[in-house]
């Protein structure tokens, strides 16, 4: 394997020194029979080819089978990144919403936003290398009905129930703080034992060329529950199986497909208490 030419299936990402930490839990999940959305894995060598050569030196990238054919979310998978003591989150560009005439320049920006000088002063708290080795991660787009994130322990009191977080639309809502998300709180036997309903005037789509934008929704969707029952059951089936793979104690990003089936977005150890709402 030449890694500086590498770019492979993300259920083939097995090793972190090269492809991050992202797409080596991805490429577990994956192997573990998890509903992951097909993509690729570009080596960490590569992405730094990319940021500096010409278009021509790397247009291979856009040849390959591995590169789903259709809307794209392009992520950082840094090396270190996602694990138990640095999540890196918020600190890395997500790039959603790409075709393939725009996917150099998405990885573009995946790799500067590595060095910027927030993401360098992170590194430098943590005590990690200075210079960063991002690799980074290309995956289907979920169409999403509904999509959040799910903690499988409070991260604010520690207790051993699950959190969900739901809104309509993209995820990114929730992550940039859009609306107030639907909240779910859990027993770890997946039964709702408190349910909060958001104020989810917007939902974030794509755009109908690349990147996204906020939509409004209908009055009558802003507090009415972005998930029933029987998807926050699914929900809770979702991170039983993630538990089986990597264990307690998990922040699990899903999407909820228009087929009705929960896609594992991500998954990596809770690092920090008060991450709700932050």
């Amino acid at each position: 394997m030449d890694p500086v030419t590498t770019v492979i299936s993300l259920a083939d990402a097995d090793q972190e020194h090269l492809f991050g930490g992202k797409a080596v839990s991805l490429g577990a999940a994956i192997r573990a029979g998890l509903p992951v959305p097909p993509g690729a894995a570009i080596a960490a060598p590569l992405v730094d080819a990319i940021a500096s050569a010409p278009l021509s030196d790397v247009a291979a990238i856009l040849e390959s089978t591995h590169v789903p054919d259709a809307r794209l979310a392009v992520r950082s998978s840094a090396v270190g990144e996602d694990s138990s003591g640095a999540s890196f989150a918020g600190q890395h560009t997500t790039k959603l919403n790409v075709r393939r005439p725009q996917l150099l320049d998405a990885v573009r920006d995946v790799w500067a936003s590595g060095r910027s000088d927030a993401a360098m002063a992170y590194r430098a708290r943590k005590g990690l290398p200075l210079e960063p080795r991002i690799g980074v991660v290309v995956q289907l787009m979920v169409e999403p009905i509904a999509a959040g994130v799910l903690f499988t322990r409070n991260p604010l009191t520690g207790a051993d129930e699950r959190m969900i977080e739901a809104a309509w639309g993209l995820g990114e809502a929730i992550v940039n703080g859009s609306v107030t998300p639907d909240r779910f709180r859990l027993d770890t036997r997946g039964r709702i034992v408190e349910f909060t309903a958001g104020d989810k005037d917007v939902k974030v789509w794509w755009d109908a060329d690349d990147g996204t934008m906020e939509i409004p929704l209908a009055p009558e969707l802003r507090t009415v529950p972005c998930l029933t029952t029987s998807q926050v059951d699914a929900l809770h089936d979702l991170a039983e199986r993630c538990h089986r793979v990597w264990g307690p104690g998990l922040y699990i990003e899903w999407a909820l497909g228009p087929d009705d089936r929960m896609y594992l977005l991500q998954c990596r150890p809770i690092t920090t208490l008060g991450a709700i709402g932050s």
